[in-house]
């Protein structure tokens, strides 16, 4: 179900699954029908994770009303970080890099400023935000991160003197 939602150019769990070609990448991007129905399914997983899509031209996302249950589910569940793992990269892949970064970003907040999906803030700091494509702004979303992280001299996600140097 979610491969097919959420194709890449890598195998994934399912080795049965094929993976995308630059070319196929390429031809989904032009197609509208396609990219509406990849957008409506972006907003489906959202939903099952307790978030909302608040602005389809910048991304940006918040709770949805069903948040608390929804993120009993996230934080009871780990399959589900692998899942998020591959939407990310997929967003990434479709041209909506924006998107990544909101997603990301809703995640490290979740995670590290409001405490309250504590069993996501690993995927959230290895794998997440590594996903984001854009070097300016994963070093920003990083740089979020240990602003945030306690104790920020735990932080191993990028070396001390440059997130210091940082802005």
């Amino acid at each position: 179900f979610l491969f097919r939602l959420f194709p890449l150019r890598e195998h994934g769990m399912n080795w049965h699954a094929r993976p995308l070609t630059r070319q196929e990448i390429e031809a989904f991007k032009k197609s509208k029908d396609v990219m509406k129905r990849f957008e409506r399914a972006y907003q489906l997983m959202l939903r099952f994770y307790g978030i909302t899509l608040t602005n389809q031209e910048t991304g940006e996302l918040k709770r949805a009303e069903n948040w608390a249950e929804r993120f009993q589910n996230l934080n009871r569940f780990s399959h589900n970080n692998l899942r998020i793992t591959r939407i990310l990269k997929c967003l990434g892949e479709m041209g909506y890099e924006d998107y990544q970064v909101q997603l990301v970003k809703f995640f490290l907040t979740e995670t590290l400023v409001k405490e309250t999906l504590p069993n996501v803030k690993r995927s959230a700091l290895d794998y997440f935000l590594f996903t984001v494509r854009s070097k300016r702004k994963r070093r920003e979303l990083v740089y979020y991160a240990w602003q945030h992280f306690k104790p920020q001299s735990s932080f191993v996600w990028a070396p001390r003197d440059k997130l210091l140097k940082y802005r």
